[in-house]
């Protein structure tokens, strides 16, 4: 596996585990180590500051250490409000939900019922070794004291995924993914293990709160062997590639084009004769300035070669994770001023047009990632994200995801959309419909879940709920009720105080 960073780079960087302010909404974005985090913003440096005032003045109020206060429900509608002090008017919050449990126990169970689906999650397989990855924790919660697996585990692997995801967010089902590697051995989670994840998660769940990817590796020698093997010994809900090839290599070995008739299309055969129909497909997220140093990857990082793939094969569904969004973090504020300027952001925009433009209906947009950071940099360039979205591809392709457990708990995630709303005037400015006045709005409620649910076959589920009687509910709710909250622990790597000034 190639070097995450470089050792310049490492030299700008701090484990956010240790060095990150542990508020309930990151106030800088942090890195899963695929990039160099940017340094912390004027504007996020001000949310902190103004968090911690609120903080202090909350937690004295109510007889609550600080640290106990920005982990509780409190803490969490404190920094939406500090984000909006800051940011101007975008989030829904009131005061009350910073100052009265009962306000936010009130609008927790109004949300109960809200059906979320993340289509994009991670964790590492226990052999997994980089010495740039935090240090361990342990967990240890019964429905997994089972598994023998070892004493510690990485923040990234199993035991801490089935923390952050199921115990300390809202979300009710996830989508398990890898990512390739050029080096053997070198992947995040194989296929293998990723089945063996799923499997071992619903077994002790009582349902399938677990989803599964098989992942493909176009142009790497047995590849369809590896994809004939998957069909019939791991029976994934859905395919996973990277059109870049490796995504940690700037030099990767097997990069490809979803429209390449003569090494990808027998793959499609196959998927389409097996059932599995959904195919998902990295795009974007690449600094601008591979655009001359790594001509290749640029080159198939963008999603000029989504339509023809989508147009050739109807009865397949292409899924273009984190929404096709050019920007690697570092470049979103050039990315904000793109569509402040044109009303255009980067690949965002040509993927949503592709199904006006081509005439497919097989093409949807998920957020993972992409929403994530630009909602705590620029939130008003993850507002227009959304309405780029909706206006092209339509509310029904649009699908949510979040990238956990790198970024720790998804729940500052989920509670960033429940409450975001497009300004009024980006509404008015280029044709962008509005996400809705409450957090389970009908257009938020499709992009959460029930889009996919229509894509996973589970729109009975989805209605009917019937993991909420499950092993995993149960221990949801005993966890809540013994007093578990969220650490507000971010796990990848967050620029230094040390390396740098902040920006604008």
């Amino acid at each position: 596996m190639s070097t995450w960073l470089d050792r310049k780079a490492k030299a700008r960087t701090a484990l956010a585990a240790k060095a990150a302010f542990e508020s309930p909404i990151p106030t800088q974005v942090v890195s899963n180590g695929e990039y160099e985090p940017p340094p912390q913003t004027r504007r996020q440096r001000q949310v902190e500051e103004v968090l911690s005032a609120r903080a202090d003045e909350g937690a004295r109020r109510l007889g609550l250490d600080r640290r106990g206060f920005l982990r509780s429900s409190l803490g969490m509608a404190a920094a939406f409000l500090a984000m909006n002090r800051v940011y101007g008017p975008l989030f829904r919050v009131g005061e009350a939900e910073a100052a009265d449990f009962d306000a936010c126990t009130e609008r927790s169970n109004g949300l109960r019922r809200q059906f979320v689906f993340d289509l994009q999650t991670h964790l590492l397989h226990d052999d997994f070794q980089n010495p740039h990855m935090p240090p361990t924790r342990a967990v240890g919660h019964k429905w997994c004291s089972s598994v023998p697996i070892g004493a510690a585990f990485d923040l990234y692997k199993f035991e801490n995924y089935l923390q952050e995801v199921f115990l300390d967010s809202d979300t009710d089902i996830a989508l398990l993914s890898g990512a390739p590697s050029d080096t053997p051995g070198g992947e995040a989670l194989r296929s293998q293990l990723i089945a063996k994840a799923r499997d071992l998660i619903n077994r002790h769940a009582g349902s399938k709160r677990l989803f599964s990817h098989a992942m493909i590796s176009p142009g790497r020698p047995g590849w369809l062997d590896e994809v004939d093997e998957a069909i019939a010994e791991y029976k994934p809900d859905s395919w996973k590639g990277y059109t870049v090839g490796d995504p940690l290599n700037r030099s990767p070995e097997w990069p490809w084009r979803l429209d390449d008739e003569t090494l990808v299309y027998p793959f499609y055969e196959r998927a389409l004769k097996a059932g599995i129909t959904t195919v998902c497909i990295h795009k974007g997220l690449i600094p601008s300035r591979f655009r001359e140093e790594a001509p290749q990857i640029w080159s198939h990082a963008d999603v000029s070669d989504v339509a023809k793939a989508a147009r050739d094969w109807p009865d397949l569904n292409f899924v273009i994770y984190h929404a096709g969004m050019q920007a690697n973090f570092p470049d979103t504020d050039a990315a904000l001023a793109a569509f402040e300027a044109t009303g255009e952001i980067p690949w965002v925009t040509h993927l949503a047009r592709i199904p006006q433009d081509h005439g497919v209906s097989n093409v949807y947009a998920e957020i993972g990632t992409s929403f994530g950071s630009c909602v705590i940099t620029h939130p008003r360039l993850a507002a227009a994200m959304l309405g780029t979205l909706i206006k092209g591809m339509g509310e029904d392709r649009v699908l949510w995801g979040t990238d956990a457990v790198f970024y720790g708990s998804p729940q500052w995630q989920i509670e960033a959309l429940r409450r975001l709303e497009i300004p009024a005037d980006l509404q008015a400015g280029h044709g962008f419909a509005p996400l809705g006045e409450t957090p389970d709005s009908p257009v938020k409620n499709k992009i959460f879940g029930l889009n996919a649910a229509r894509l996973y076959g589970l729109e009975p589920a989805a209605a009917l709920r019937p993991f909420d009687d499950d092993a995993a509910a149960r221990i949801r709710a005993e966890h809540h009720a013994s007093g578990g909250m969220r650490s507000n622990k971010a796990y990848g790597f967050v620029h230094s105080a040390k390396g740098g000034q902040a920006l604008d």
